[in-house]
């Protein structure tokens, strides 16, 4: 029977709720909740406004007519291949042209301990997903990339944060955390790190500090997961030495054919020690079953048939003068008290604001006056960040950029007058993380 009120009507029970399912998720999906954020980058994705947020790729210098043509052609003579399915490893070929793009890091490898992964956020979930228990410890760079640390969330993972400065990754801070921790009896499952132009801090760790850094997760017994979509994307000399390339077993190195060619083929990798492979790639088939050999086979015959390495040539001067572009306009026309980091390489340049200013809360303003950027908060696990931004170049004209900057100077500018005015600027936003789409990833 159906209960009734005094007045014959049938209670409002789950019908009533937003989500009638909200009592019957796994734990772990409770965290999974979309950013306040996201509908104001809705607005900021209109074409009047200049979007210092998004980290995509300038797919438009490739040359197009080009990709078409080798996309046709893929289908006309290898057709039944390439809509077939593949290898849960991912296609023998391209893991062999994949060790030939890391060797410009320093890194030999040979092709089975490849795996190709679906962008190397696949490659983040599955390593997350084979190695943490909740409540295990991951360490990461204060800032991280905020889809690592979504991740990591989903799989209750406690994060913490090791301090950096402008050469990268600061070593004393990483052992000092490692013996507080251990000494506590916490599990350290792996670091987390982007050494090489990161995301969102826009340094690179130097190179005596990639061995101690190496030394140090060595004694103690402490895997590193090293992600590098940047590493190819310097704008001076040659690619740096992957840490990956100085220890094979204790580094697992994740690489991406996002920056490099672009992020719609969804073609990425791990470089793992031999039985991590084996876990990722049961992992993998247990999640996709197989990766589409339609876009691995274009990438290979992308590799094997067009000039890459020019390519990648025409990309970093590219994004060179952007970079240019974004520091020049920042130093005249910011006022005083708000620094930036200055990046030899990459998308991003991290950027904090005068005391009292908080960038998530100025967020609404920025975007009113046409401009938008990501806030600090988002890069941390603890509501970290909240002085701090992350500015994007790699997408927007330079004069465009130029124009954001102003705009966004003009913002900052005010929110100055109110602090000296009434003491404080806006109120601060919502602590907590935020998780921005993929396309400000």
């Amino acid at each position: 029977m159906t209960e009734e009120t005094d007045h014959g009507q049938t209670p409002a029970t789950q019908g009533s709720r937003i989500d009638a399912y909200v009592d019957r998720y796994a734990a772990r999906a409770t965290g999974m909740v979309a950013s306040e954020i996201r509908a104001l980058f809705a607005v900021a994705s209109r074409p009047e406004v200049v979007s210092l947020a998004g980290g995509m790729p300038y797919v438009t210098a490739l040359p197009l007519d080009m990709v078409g043509e080798l996309v046709s052609d893929l289908v006309t003579r290898r057709g039944p291949v390439a809509l077939q399915y593949g290898s849960g490893q991912g296609d023998p070929h391209l893991r062999e042209q994949i060790c030939e793009v890391m060797r410009l890091e320093g890194i030999e490898a040979g092709a089975d301990d490849v795996v190709v992964t679906v962008g190397s956020q696949q490659a983040l979930d599955l390593i997350t997903r084979i190695f943490i228990d909740p409540g295990d410890v991951v360490l990461a760079e204060g800032p991280s990339y905020v889809g690592a640390l979504g991740t990591f969330s989903a799989y209750q993972a406690k994060v913490v944060h090791i301090t950096m400065d402008d050469q990268g990754l600061v070593p004393e801070s990483l052992a000092q955390t490692i013996y507080a921790l251990q000494a506590a009896g916490n599990t350290i499952k792996f670091l987390y790190t982007i050494p090489t132009f990161h995301n969102p801090g826009g340094v690179t760790l130097n190179v005596a500090r990639r061995q101690q850094v190496l030394d140090i997760c060595q004694r103690a017994g402490v895997l590193i997961v090293e992600d590098n979509p940047y590493g190819l994307l310097g704008f001076d000399g040659e690619p740096m030495r992957a840490l990956r390339a100085d220890n094979p077993d204790g580094v697992v190195y994740l690489g991406s054919f996002s920056k490099t060619l672009a992020p719609g083929f969804r073609v990425g990798w791990a470089l793992a020690p031999h039985a991590i492979r084996d876990k990722l790639v049961l992992a993998m088939e247990s999640a996709v079953l197989s990766h589409s050999s339609f876009t691995q086979l274009a990438v290979g015959q992308y590799l094997a048939t067009q000039p890459w390495r020019e390519q990648i040539k025409t990309f970093k001067e590219l994004y060179r003068e952007r970079r240019d572009a974004l520091l020049n306009a920042l130093t005249d026309l910011m006022p005083t008290g708000v620094t930036w980091t200055r990046p030899a390489g990459g998308f991003f340049v991290w950027a904090s604001l005068p005391e009292g200013l908080d960038s998530k809360a100025i967020l609404p303003r920025a975007v009113a006056e046409r401009v938008a950027f990501v806030p600090g908060t988002g890069f941390f696990s603890d509501g970290s960040g909240s002085r701090q931004m992350r500015l994007s170049y790699c997408y927007p004209e330079p004069d465009r950029i130029r124009e954001g900057v102003r705009r966004l100077a003009g913002v900052i500018e005010g929110e100055l007058q109110l602090r000296d005015t009434f003491g404080t600027a806006s109120p601060p936003g919502h602590p907590g993380v935020d998780t921005p789409g993929p396309d400000l990833a």
